[in-house]
């Protein structure tokens, strides 16, 4: 039993024992959204706080459009898939959007689009009556979803970080 003494004291200490604090990082540990961050091996999107909300809002728009989708095709209703579709299809604005989102993240535009315009082709399977059509452009159209958010993650930045990502000059407050 003595033998076991040292040893079971040094497991004691080395389970109670804090480090010195001349040993502990200055800045102290790191918080559990940095630990999450740094586990998180996605590609950045830099954005702006305003930007990031923007995007995220926009993200819960498309969702509820699969939604409807979803319940349109449930329901044999063409006209209904056509027009939730519409709203996440390819449009100008929508394409500027993406581009401005993802201008500081090299293939982010890229995937952005692809996404709308796999919705297009749930409209025009809707158009035709086409439900295999609609069924396999909407596995389309959420591949390119899933796989988005499997590559990208968003980075708050500020507006110098951003401008200079993006390529674009920072904005002169006065």
């Amino acid at each position: 039993m003595k033998t076991w003494l040292p040893f079971v004291s040094a497991i004691a200490c080395l389970a109670g024992c804090q480090r010195p604090a001349a040993t502990a990082p200055a800045s102290g540990p790191p918080s559990a959204g940095a630990l999450l961050d740094s586990m998180d091996t996605r590609v950045p999107v830099p954005l702006l706080p305003m930007m990031a909300n923007h995007q995220k809002q926009t993200m819960r728009d498309h969702l509820h459009a699969v939604q409807e989708i979803v319940g349109a095709v449930g329901a044999g209703d063409f006209d209904a898939i056509a027009r939730a579709a519409a709203t996440i299809g390819y449009s100008e604005q929508m394409g500027q959007m993406c581009n401005h989102m993802g201008a500081g993240a090299p293939g982010f535009t890229e995937q952005a689009l692809r996404f709308h315009h796999t919705a297009d082709k749930i409209s025009e399977a809707a158009r035709k009556r086409d439900m295999p059509g609609v069924l396999s452009a909407l596995g389309d159209t959420l591949a390119t979803c899933t796989g988005c958010h499997a590559t990208f993650k968003q980075k708050i930045v500020d507006e110098t970080t951003w401008a200079s990502l993006a390529g674009q000059a920072a904005p002169q407050h006065r």
